[in-house]
């Protein structure tokens, strides 16, 4: 089977890819820089997706902007189309539905234009990877005081998505499939400990309130699956590996 990647450098990609050739499929990664295992196009332009999905069978979409996903987003509907895709699997998140955030409106609204297509599709939410929560703590670590929003979280290591990637693209189209979430569900407060225990500080934490309809929505977990979680490796386990590669 012939799949193409998008965002098949990215961080989701990567470990997808590697997933995938593990189970013997020929793989390529859409990138704009050509490259081995690359074919070379634009989502935003749509220049070179023709050649670069002819004779691809399966599409699997991880690529994100995190601001306008819905131009690329169409553009591919309509070169996968002209190319006969036979399934495209798209790359969503838990809760964007039920939360007001400008990118997941942006994901509801790629979603929808999958969905009006004619391509064959199984979409796949996952709840926020591991480095989506280092995201809040790493570019605090000179400032004396941790700021924590008060939030639930449920991080999911991206090897874990990668493998039930795997999983359906061995299958056939599932429309819309069951949410996946890592294995914990935490607050942001719990895996910022995790955090400073993984890298030995010590610093005081300082809750931060999210405020508006937003915060509700994430106060709430509707951007969470709840337990059990499909995921296995925990957000402890990431921070020690990351403190790990930086020889703490």
């Amino acid at each position: 089977m012939s799949i193409l990647v998008t965002g098949g450098t990215g961080t989701l990609g990567r470990p997808t890819m590697a997933a995938l050739r593990s189970q013997g499929h020929a793989v390529t990664a859409l990138s704009r820089r050509p490259g081995e295992g690359r074919a070379v196009g634009n989502l935003s332009t749509g220049e070179g997706l023709d050649r670069a999905l002819d004779g691809v069978a399966t599409v699997v979409h991880c690529a994100t902007t995190r601001f306008r996903d819905i131009g690329q987003t169409e553009v591919l509907i309509d070169a996968a189309e002209r190319a006969g895709v036979e399934h495209v699997v798209f790359v969503s998140i838990v809760g964007v539905d039920d939360i007001p955030y400008f990118y997941y409106r942006d994901k509801v609204a790629s979603e929808q234009a999958f969905i009006a297509s004619d391509l064959p599709l199984t979409i796949l939410r996952a709840t926020q990877f591991h480095d989506f929560v280092a995201g809040f703590l790493r570019p605090q670590r000179r400032l004396p005081v941790l700021l924590v929003p008060e939030l639930p979280v449920q991080p999911i290591a991206v090897e874990d998505v990668a493998e039930r990637l795997v999983e359906i693209v061995a299958g056939p189209p599932l429309g819309r499939t069951e949410d996946i979430g890592g294995p914990m569900v935490l607050t942001v407060m719990e895996a910022a400990r995790q955090w400073q225990r993984a890298h030995g500080t010590r610093r005081r934490m300082l809750p931060v309130r999210v405020p508006g309809a937003l915060g509700a929505g994430f106060r709430a977990g509707h951007h969470t699956t709840g337990l059990p979680g499909y995921g296995r490796r925990t957000f402890a386990e990431y921070a020690a590996e990351q403190a790990a590669a930086l020889g703490r």
